[in-house]
């Protein structure tokens, strides 16, 4: 008989191994992060093991699957137009991008395509460290147009991230005023801390705010801006390292909220 095959993948950011077989029917997977064997079936758990003694890298629990929370539960109700979990980094400037790319030939590079790359980047970032108890979320909609461009819930609570594209200029913060090169300073960081709070409205829960501008040259922060972190896109990964505000469980229920398109609906 032919052997069961294991396979990869990613789902709502947790690395997974399923045992299929041949006939394509999954047996078992094997969650690495809680290291932990889930069987389909006890018939199926000599053949699970020995499917994935390759991949098993210590000491596993094996057993049926734990019974889904209150979280998992809602999570499954969700409609898929209604879950932004899919959203990738820039998801609103993708698509207004493929629906009106622009003239061909241009003076000046599109705005668009500059804060989009931002936006990748700062999302690139956050993505390698989704999992092991942190999620990540982007292009979250807002009534009136506006968007969290990216949103991390972990153990160290939950931040709105804002890319902005600084690409070899110098950025000049004196709140809540922002500069980039020569051009007139504008007060970005009033709409970010709007914008945070509006999710913190939405999730019942401390959305703090951060601002990281993208390739700049040089960043001058005059006294610190009241509510509002400024990091470089290299420093973004360190705000998963947190811990201490959120439990575990806290964290899969804001999860759950704030992929539900209805739940920026109301602020």
């Amino acid at each position: 008989m032919d052997r069961p095959r294991v396979v990869p993948t990613r789902r709502h950011g947790r690395d997974r191994l399923y045992v299929c077989l041949p006939d394509g029917r999954t047996i078992a997977w094997y969650d690495r992060e809680a290291a932990r064997v889930n069987l389909l079936g006890e018939e199926y758990e000599e053949e699970a093991l020995t499917a994935l003694a390759p991949f098993l890298t210590g000491p596993v629990t094996v057993g049926p699957p734990p019974v889904p929370t209150s979280a998992d539960l809602t999570r499954l109700a969700l409609h898929a137009d209604d879950d932004l979990a899919p959203n990738r980094p820039g998801e609103a400037l993708l698509v207004g991008l493929d629906r009106d790319p622009g003239p061909a030939r241009r003076l000046r590079p599109d705005p668009r395509r500059r804060a989009l790359a931002a936006q990748q980047t700062v999302g690139g970032a956050l993505d390698r460290v989704d999992g092991a108890g942190v999620h990540v979320l982007h292009s979250l909609p807002l009534p009136g147009g506006h968007r969290v461009h990216h949103l991390l819930i972990g153990p160290g609570g939950l931040y709105a991230l804002h890319a902005l594209y600084a690409h070899r200029q110098r950025v000049t913060v004196a709140d809540p005023l922002v500069g980039l090169g020569r051009r007139a300073p504008e007060p970005l960081l009033h709409r970010l801390r709007a914008d945070a709070d509006r999710a913190s409205h939405a999730l019942t829960a401390e959305v703090r705010p951060v601002l990281v501008p993208v390739g700049a040259q040089r960043m001058t922060v005059t006294g610190p801006p009241r509510g509002v972190r400024v990091l470089t896109d290299a420093d973004v990964p360190g705000l998963a390292r947190g811990g201490g505000v959120l439990k575990p469980a806290d964290v899969e229920a804001l999860y759950a909220a704030a992929r539900d398109r209805h739940t920026w609906a109301r602020v």
